[in-house]
């Protein structure tokens, strides 16, 4: 079904604020210079995460936010956390780079598709309220938050942090009316946030979507939760740049980014009508979650099922994949797995594929991650090459991938899968054709 042309859906158009660049000819150079925009961060103050780094948008400021990026919203800034900023602010960059004109009615065949991780207050946000709420003993209680507390809060407090705000903004001011749906599966998201979207427009439900995802897991509750949990990796004296390492054998954990990247999803013959540049066109995708009672989370399982259900959906076979875009997120535990599951999936070429991990260039932005790589492998392929795993150096004979690194690679493969997985061990990835 996937290779009949009413079936075919065209990725034509990207945006993208991330640490390493904000839009496509920035994030792009970024990309094909090798650097990376993990450093010292200045978001809030404190010692979290561990030696204070990860991946900040330092060019998405306050300035650039109301005069650039979220201008035709600046009226709506006040009830946007950072994260719903970021996803705004990336469908905005998508629609210019596709092309699409402010409409000047509504649009009942343009959807919207957006993931979000679930946002929280800073602590400064909810002191004020906790404080009034105290009893005599200087605790905070229930009895006292209806009189006491809750006065005290914003009135639009609860706008600023719900997940599917991202797509209320993008919709109203592109006047979408068609499908709108927001996702809540962290780093999955973003797999299925353009999977669905493939599946709205094949069943004839809009001709166009805004599919993506955004993610700011460089926060200062998720930091220090994360670190509580031993996943992040602590510099000792390392350079900022260099301390992410997926695959590596002296990998030390992750480091948390923000970050969203949106992408313009059409009906191919809807992108031809209108003579817009096709970058791709999303083939099939697939997912699954797998937990056992005793054991808690199987990422190994739930990666493997969900790349066998995306080249089913796809209708390709495992060796016709040019590259795998690993999660690689600088786990011990996770990498492992996911190496374990990409050996399983496909078999003899497991260990032949190459693999890359763009973590590194802009950090875990958890839901913000996965459209980010994907547009870098299209980025990538559309110049014939897989862009590398920076600070990969060390091979480790337990993970048995081919890890791309050091130079580009060279190749004239179009077909690429995308994999993400969360820590609860749901499993997303997605096949995509890029032109």
């Amino acid at each position: 079904m996937s290779d009949r042309p009413e079936h075919l859906v065209a990725i034509t158009g990207l945006g993208m604020v991330s640490a390493c660049g904000n839009g496509v000819e920035a994030f792009e150079a970024s990309l094909m210079s090798g650097k990376s925009g993990i450093g010292p961060i200045d978001l809030f103050p404190g010692n979290t995460p561990p030696g204070h780094i990860g991946g900040q948008c330092h060019e998405f400021n306050d300035e650039s936010i109301k005069k650039q990026y979220l201008k035709p919203q600046r009226k709506s800034i006040k009830v946007m956390c950072r994260d719903i900023q970021l996803g705004v602010a990336s469908a905005n960059l998508a629609m210019d780079h596709a092309g699409l004109e402010e409409p000047a009615e509504e649009q009942t065949r343009l959807g919207v598709e957006f993931g979000a991780d679930l946002m929280l207050s800073p602590p400064d946000v909810l002191f004020g309220a906790a404080a009034a709420s105290r009893a005599e003993d200087g605790i905070p209680t229930d009895t006292r938050w209806g009189q006491y507390g809750l006065p005290q809060m914003e009135p639009l407090w609860l706008l600023k942090y719900l997940p599917n705000m991202p797509a209320c903004h993008i919709s109203i001011q592109a006047k979408a009316c068609g499908p709108s749906n927001s996702l809540t599966l962290e780093d999955a998201n973003g797999n299925l946030t353009l999977g669905e979207s493939l599946r709205i427009i094949r069943r004839g439900q809009a001709d166009t979507m805004i599919a993506g995802t955004t993610g700011a897991r460089l926060h200062v509750i998720k930091s220090i939760n994360l670190t509580g949990l031993n996943e992040l990796a602590d510099p000792q004296g390392e350079p900022a740049a260099e301390v992410l390492k997926p695959f590596d054998k002296n990998r030390k954990g992750e480091v948390v980014g923000e970050g969203a990247c949106a992408m313009i999803l059409e009906r191919n013959e809807t992108a031809k009508e209108r003579g817009a540049t096709i970058y791709a066109y999303v083939r099939g995708v697939g997912s699954s979650c797998v937990r056992t009672v005793a054991g808690g989370p199987q990422p190994q399982q739930a990666i493997a099922n969900a790349i066998r259900a995306a080249l089913k959906s796809a209708n390709v076979q495992s060796d016709e994949i040019g590259h795998v875009n690993a999660h690689g997120s600088g786990s011990p535990k996770l990498d492992l797995a996911e190496s374990a599951a990409i050996r399983d999936a496909f078999g003899d070429y497991g260990t032949q594929i190459p693999v890359t991990s763009l973590k590194p260039f802009f950090g875990n932005c958890g839901s913000g991650s996965g459209t980010l790589e994907i547009a870098g492998s299209i980025l990538g392929l559309r110049k014939g090459i897989i862009f590398p795993t920076l600070n990969y150096k060390t091979p480790d004979a337990a993970c048995g991938v081919n890890v791309v690194h050091g130079e580009p690679l060279k190749t004239d493969r179009p077909l690429f899968i995308n994999i993400n997985v969360t820590r609860a061990g749901q499993a997303s990835a997605l096949v995509v054709e890029v032109v």
